[in-house]
Parts: structure tokens; sequence; C-alpha cells
């Protein structure tokens, strides 16, 4: 590499906004002038340069390689005119590009839009094998003109680790402009029919026509955006049928549509006029109006701009009754119910760029504002900007609620599995899970039959949401060793563990497994991206020779449970001599596989479940999951096998003593608390591990402990509602079911130690947690197959 900088103390391109002591992570600012693209793993971007413009790539997570192509305005292309070195035909950016990659269809049009040829380019590939996490290359243009950058990378094999994963592209800008370092509006979703830019203290009114889409944009970040849409027919008939926010509340039985079933706005007429299809925020209000003129006036501010002002006087041109507060669905406003009753607000939660797509299912007239209040919190105390744009209704938007691995990360939208329209066969009912649709309940099954089928005969669910992270190199078992509780120094090539993960106060960031795939080789599996990321974080602080890589977009998994599961597997998968077969595969063993014959899809098969019943999961790439899928039913639908969703799995896990992050455990909980005190061996595990002082300390003076419940009567109580002796709380529900099998009433709970004692007399607050109490007694959990003989396949 010629003109190309690998650096090693990379540039501090963006920083979490501070101001006197408040930090806000979610909101990075770059320097005035310098754009951030992120280019997915086996994806690419293209992005217009000038000369001039500094251009640098930044290896997130290691092991990736980044490949750049540049083309001058008059189709030219050479590694030169960035100051590289050219290492011939971009491979790489051809490969991404065929390959199909969602992301590759911008550049496509980019590069045919322009004329360019990629069989006539010059690529500069970087970051060699052995690269780290935060590489970063830096060039300089040296003429205008097209950059494309990719990072290269194929589908992974279930027993590989070669992940594609991100790379951010920066753009300093040579002539970044006078502007105030306001940011502009992202480009556009698709092709707009109208696209207009509102400044604080403005309404706007606009019409859209029945399947159009409506997208309202905070384009700084911490923007409130108070919308109302009129039915068009009704106005030409003289009536006012506008949103009304409670009809929308009771019949969505939800504070405010989100998207997937219940996602409708409604008139008091019970008329549908609106869907939200994609938001990126999540936090918005239906209960308050519109800013008015007496809440100012109330505040000591007579005469301030308001909202309902200035929709009225927008609105005035069809003919619409002036209020003095408008019922209004307020985006992004952040509204909350304290104990005392009272409406409270805070800043907004929505970031620069967030939004809310709309899809107008009537002809409409429809308002949007841009709040001017900069006398409390209800835009971060400085209002800004809103961009309302419109869009056909050809256009094709899948439903999506915005997903951030954390609170510093890009919004992902809602992603589909890659078994999901194998699932969706059975069922509309999807629910948003970690990022992706799963399915809630079966059409013509429902949980009950669900649940039963996995008992008795078999069900297949979609765990593929498990986020799967590959920790690799010559100190990955330090890694290990150090980040979870579990000795890994006792785990196989071949077996699986299941361990928690804790911070140094002994608070869990998650519970999952651990698969060993060779001497320097393991595979996380967790619930959430924060152990994934967590794990990273100690390789980089540490010094450690290892890489952790996420995979979970490479590997999706099906959980095959149910006494025939075996029997149904065994049928379809061919492992070789040096593997165990689906038959002598043992409890926490996992095995390489093949469907049908040593020619077939590669899958990894493991022995694990989350039902309390014989059970394995089978993890493919997503590209193979319809091909699994498929020949997995075809072998166990005529057994009884059926499509298993959530509201089942829940009912199945409780019964079996399973925990589940939020309601079990969370960072203020430890494993011993959580009831897997089993998964932190301080006597046979020698060696330090994150945490490791605090539990020892934790389990030598017990607070709290998880136990089970039997309570009397129907009633299912909720997670949190407390638990008394006399008028003392002396513990929380955390998970409740009505048992099919034991046809009672069962629940995991935390209690103070002093009463956790089986036998135990408790009784459950609800209502205000002493005017209806529930009879309970305190016993021991697993509530059934306490033995695990049925996980063990013992049925007889």
């Amino acid at each position: 590499m010629e003109g190309d900088t690998l650096m090693t103390v990379k540039p501090v391109f963006e920083t979490p906004y501070e101001r006197h002591g408040v930090l806000t992570p979610g909101l990075p600012i770059l320097p005035h002038g310098t754009e951030r693209h992120p280019v997915p793993g086996g994806g690419s971007r293209a992005v217009q340069i000038s000369a001039g413009d500094e251009i640098s790539l930044l290896n997130r997570e290691g092991l990736q390689p980044g490949e750049l192509v540049f083309f001058a305005p008059d189709g030219s292309s050479s590694a030169a005119m960035i100051d590289g070195t050219s290492a011939g035909r971009p491979e790489g950016v051809m490969a991404v590009l065929s390959a199909g990659n969602p992301s590759a269809r911008k550049v496509r049009r980019a590069l045919e839009a322009a004329g360019f040829d990629l069989t006539r380019a010059e690529a500069v590939r970087v970051f060699a094998d052995g690269s780290r996490p935060g590489d970063m290359v830096t060039f300089t243009a040296t003429r205008d003109g097209l950059l494309i950058a990719a990072a290269p990378g194929g589908p992974m094999a279930p027993d590989a680790q070669n992940a594609p994963t991100e790379l951010i592209l920066y753009i300093r800008r040579a002539d970044p402009g006078q502007g105030k370092g306001r940011l502009l509006p992202p480009d556009p979703l698709a092709r707009t029919l109208l696209d207009i830019n509102i400044q604080p203290g403005n309404a706007q009114s606009y019409e859209v026509k029945k399947g159009q889409y409506i997208q309202i944009l905070d384009v700084q970040g911490r923007e409130c955006s108070d919308f109302q849409a009129f039915s068009l027919r009704a106005l030409d008939r003289g009536l006012e049928r506008e949103i009304d926010p409670t009809t929308t509340r009771s019949l969505m039985g939800s504070l405010y549509p989100q998207p997937g079933i219940f996602s409708k706005y409604w008139t008091v007429d019970q008329e549908p006029l609106v869907e939200i299809v994609q938001d990126t925020c999540g936090r918005h209000d239906t209960f308050g109006l519109a800013c008015t003129a007496r809440y100012y006036e109330d505040l000591g501010y007579p005469g301030h701009v308001n909202c309902s002002a200035n929709i009225n006087a927008d609105l005035a041109r069809y003919d619409v009754r002036p209020r003095a507060g408008w019922p209004a669905i307020n985006f992004f406003f952040n509204t909350m119910l304290d104990d005392a009753n009272a409406l409270g607000m805070d800043d907004p939660w929505s970031r620069p760029g967030d939004y809310v797509l709309l899809r107008a299912l009537s002809d409409l007239v429809c308002v949007s504002t841009a709040c001017p209040c900069d006398v409390d919190p209800a835009n971060g105390w400085n209002p800004t900007d809103i961009q309302v744009r419109t869009y056909g209704a050809g256009e094709e938007f899948s439903r999506s609620v915005g997903y951030r691995k954390s609170a510093e990360a890009d919004v992902e939208d809602t992603r589909k599995t890659g078994f999901h329209d194998c699932f969706a066969r059975h069922t509309r009912d999807f629910v948003e899970y970690n990022g992706y649709w799963l399915p809630n309940t079966m059409t013509n099954h429902g949980a009950i039959a669900e649940y039963w089928a996995c008992r008795e005969k078999a069900a297949v669910m979609d765990l593929s949401p498990l986020r799967k992270y590959e920790v690799t190199g010559p100190d990955a078992e330090e890694l290990m060793q150090l980040c979870v509780t579990r000795n890994m120094k006792k785990l196989s090539v071949g077996q699986v563990v299941y361990t928690a993960m804790c911070y140094e106060h002994g608070g869990m960031i998650d519970d999952g497994t651990v698969f060993r795939l060779g001497e320097t080789n393991f595979r996380w599996i967790g619930g959430n991206d924060t152990s994934g990321l967590w794990l990273r974080e100690q390789a980089e602080k540490r010094g450690l020779n290892a890489w952790v890589r996420a995979s979970t977009d490479q590997l999706h998994n099906i959980a095959v449970q149910g006494p025939l599961s075996r029997e149904i597997l065994a049928e379809l998968f061919w492992t070789p001599p040096t593997q165990a077969t689906v038959e002598e595969l043992e409890w926490f063993r996992f095995t390489i596989a093949r469907l049908g014959d040593f020619a077939g899809t590669a899958v990894v098969i493991s022995r694990t479940g989350y039902s309390g019943e014989l059970g394995y999961e089978v993890f493919c790439h997503p590209k193979d999951a319809p091909e699994i899928f498929d020949a997995i039913w075809k072998v166990g639908a005529p057994e009884g096998m059926v499509p298993l969703g959530l509201a089942a799995l829940d009912m199945l896990r409780i019964e079996a003593g399973l925990i589940f992050a939020g309601m079990e455990f969370c960072d203020q909980t430890d494993p011993f608390e959580a009831g897997i005190g089993f998964a932190v061996p301080l006597k046979s595990k020698n060696d330090d591990f994150i945490g490791r002082a605090a539990l020892e300390d934790r389990k030598a003076h017990p607070r709290r402990k998880l136990v089970g419940l039997d309570i009397e009567g129907g009633i299912v109580p909720g997670t949190g509602d407390c638990i008394r002796i006399g008028k003392a709380q002396v513990g929380e529900i955390t998970s409740a079911v009505k048992s099919p099998i034991l046809g009672r009433t069962i629940a995991l709970a935390r209690l103070d130690v002093t009463h956790a004692e089986p036998g135990t007399a408790v009784e459950v607050g609800q209502l205000d947690g002493q005017q209806k109490r529930l009879r309970a007694t305190v016993t021991t959990f697993p509530h059934f197959d306490p033995g695990k003989e049925r996980v063990k396949g013992n049925y007889a």
C-alpha cells in the first residue's frame, strides 16, 4: 500500500454528546464535515467523493477484508485516484454485488446510472489476514468521483467461523461548507411524491391518497411532531372524522399502535385511517394535546407560538373547525405515568434520522408540526426541524420496529429469520423479538395444542434470534475462562455447556451456551448482543490475542423438541464417521451433519433446548433454512409434529424451571438469585473470572432466592406482582402460568431467603398489593419433571 496508512491509534471521529455532566451516548457527534457510512458484512456502499476528501475505513471486529473501487466522472478507474495501490480486478466488490446482498441494489443502481464498468476498474484491498478490531486505513482522493466500499464475504458454513462483519466508512470533506453543524435529512426510502422540511414553530397540511405512505422524520433528534389525519371523504360531506386517540388505544390494546397486527389508528366511528409500518424510535404519546396557548400562558409565556394554533391556521383552508387544543398523535413525545397517576415527560428517545412510516388506509388530509416548545424537555430544550415525505402506493416497505444492539449502535430494521416464510405458512401472528419477527401462536392450533404436541409428540420452533458470536484465536480459551462462570478448561471439542456471564458486581449480563469447535475455537450463543459486545470489549481491554465476531446473520436455528424429536432427525441427517450420529448424540453435545448424505447441506445439530423435553437444535445458514425446515416437516408432520410459537414456549419453559432475561434475571440479579447456582462452580473452577469475588460474597451471604410457587385458584399473576406475608412484601413473581399438564397455576418467584423454605405460606398481592391476595405455597422448582428424565430421553 502506497498512500494508505494503517493506523494503530485511530482518530476520534465521533464522540458522545456531553454537556455539564449529562451524557447521551445515543447521540454521537461527528466533527463538522465528517460523514459516517456503515458497510454491512458481505455488503457494499457507494458514496460521491470530491477531490481532497479524506477516506477512512474502520475494521470494527477484525479479520474482515475490505475493498475499495474509485471511478472518475469519465468512467476511468485507478487506485492512484485515492492514492492507493492497485490490487487488480475488484473481485470482492463484484462478488458482493452478484450475491444479492440488500445493500447491493443501491450500488448497482449508482453504477448503472453513471455507466461505470466494474470489469475495467482497479481495486484497493485493505486489512490483510490477522487484522485487529479497530484497525483503520486512510486515503485521500485526488479527484472527484464515485467510491465503492465493500466488506467481502460469502455464506458461513455452520461449522466454520468466517462470518463477514461490518466495516465503517468515514468521509472527511475537504470543503465542508459553512454549515452551522445541523444535519441534513437522510436519503429518502424511495422516490418521493412530497418532500417538505418543517421548521420548529410551523405546521404543514398535505393530502395523501389511499395506499400511499407517509414518513415523518426527526432530522436532528429529540424533536416532537404532532400528527393528525382526516378522512377526505368525510370532509367532502362536511364531517370532521380524524384520528381519535382514545378509540385507537381501546381497539389496539396499547398506549399507541406499533408495527405488526395491532398497528392502526382509528376515528371515533371506528374507521381505520392509517397504520404504522415502520418505527425506528418506539416511544410516542397519544394522551396529551398538541401544545396550546394556555399551556405556555400557565407557565408564564403568554404569546408563545404553539402547535394547536399552527394546526388551526393551516387547516383553515379545509374549513376544519379550530380547536383550543388539538388531540393528536404526538410522535417522538416521551410521556410516562408514575405511581401517583401523574403524567410526566422527558427528553424524546428519538435520535437523528429516526422516523415513523405510515400507510394511508383512506384518502386523507394530514397535518404535521415541528413543535416549538423550548421551555421544558419536550424537545430536549432545543426545537429543531421535521421532514415529511410521502411515497407512492406501489412502493414496498416491510414492517419493522427499530432495534439497536446498544445505545450507541446504528438502528436496524426488524428482520425475517431464514425460517420465517416456513412458519408464515402456519400463522400471521408474528411479534418483534430482539430485532426479528417470531411466530407467537399458530392458526388452527393455538398455544395449548402446540404445547401438548411438544409434550406428547414433537414441535418445531424458530430460535434464530439467539445471538451468536465466534470467539477465535490463541487466547480464545483464556478470554472465555475470564468472562463466563463455567470452567472452559474442562470443555471438550464437540461439547456444549450452559453458563452465566456476569459483571464485576455479580449481576448477570446474560445466560447462554458455549460450543467448543476446536482447541482455540469457541461459539458463544446468548440472548442478547450485550454479552457478545462484552466479550469483545474484554479481549481489547486486556490485550488478548482473540477475536470476537458476530455471526447471528450467518447462523439461524430451529429447535425440534419432544419425545419423537430423535427419530425424526435421525431419519434425515448423515454424519461422518468421526462425528456422533443423532442417535448417539448425548445431552449437551453437538455434531456436524449433512442433510441426506455426504453431499447434502451442512448443519450443526446440538442436543439442547428450552422445553424440558428431549430435544435438538439445528443450525444452518439462512439461505439453507427453507430446505432444512421442509425436510424436517416432511418427516415430522405425519408423526404429529406441529410448529410452536412464543406463547407455548413460555408455558413449557416455566414448567421446566428455565429462566428468561428480564424476568428471572437482570444486571441486578446474580446467578444464585436467578436459580442457576449450578452454573457457578466456585469449588472446581480455581481460575479467577469477572465477578468471582462478588459472587463468592453473595453466595456466602444470600438475601434472595428463586423458588417455585403453587397458587390456589385459576388466576395467573403477572410478572412483578408482589408477594407478601401479612403487610410486608417479601418477594415478587418472575413468571407464572396455568400449567396444562399439572392442572394448576404455578409460578417462579424471587423471595427473601427468610421465607424461601418449601411449605411456607405466602400471598400474591394484586391491585395495590393489599386489596386482593392469592394464596400460594412455596415449593421447589422445576414443577414438572424435576429429575429431568424427559430431557435425558427417559420416557419409560
